[in-house]
């Protein structure tokens, strides 16, 4: 059972996330609130697996709460939800420890997606997001080249695949993936899916 709770500050939205999430059999919905002004309270006090993190709210925003969360909480898993013009909020939570994003217009079926994604240890990211990271980092192309394997893994991240489901495609373990994206890491120098993803764009996909 996935145990999630949300932050938004529209009571409309959070009401629809609670309709959604109490369809699934997999999923809990705990509670919610519509800032972070309390979330190292609540956190404490529900314990969920994955966070559902609006940005923008009033008081005390996403962006905090998400430090909060991963400060005091590393092991809860914060999915950030956005609209698709918050492209600086976006980057900035991705250096905060955030596992991937959806945006607000996602259909239900997407957001129940990434919501299974974050909490098996993969990462979402909607393809337009990454798609957008390029304007914001720019990924060195001279450092030593991915092999064949690498690539294709690489590849597939990009278009919002978890981690799992390319292990499943790949016919290979969990652990070997992870592998792969220790070493995609070490060798293009950085510390996010984001990075990784921009890497991709702009050196691979592009040729």
């Amino acid at each position: 059972m996935i145990r999630i709770f949300a932050y938004d500050d529209s009571t409309e939205r959070l009401q629809s996330l609670k309709s959604l999430i109490e369809l699934s059999d997999e999923m809990e919905y705990l509670g919610d609130a519509t800032c972070c002004e309390m979330v190292e309270v609540e956190m404490e006090q529900y314990q969920p697996d994955v966070v559902l993190m609006d940005i923008n709210m009033p008081v005390v925003d996403g962006i905090e709460g998400l430090k909060i969360i991963k400060s005091r909480f590393p092991h809860i898993k914060v999915l950030i939800q956005t609209a698709f013009d918050d492209s600086e909020k976006i980057f900035k939570s991705i250096s905060c420890g955030a596992s991937g994003y959806i945006l607000k217009s996602d259909n239900p079926r997407r957001i129940l997606q990434a919501i299974e994604e974050v909490y098996e240890g993969g990462a979402s990211m909607n393809p337009a997001i990454a798609q957008k990271i390029l304007e914001y980092f720019q990924p060195k192309s001279d450092e030593k080249n991915l092999t064949l394997k690498e690539q294709d893994v690489l590849k597939f991240l990009s278009e919002g695949m978890s981690y799992k489901m390319i292990a499943d495609k790949l016919g290979v373990s969990y652990s070997t993936i992870n592998t792969h994206i220790k070493h995609i890491y070490e060798k293009l120098h950085v510390s996010s899916l984001g990075e990784a993803v921009a890497w991709y764009f702009k050196n691979i996909r592009e040729h």
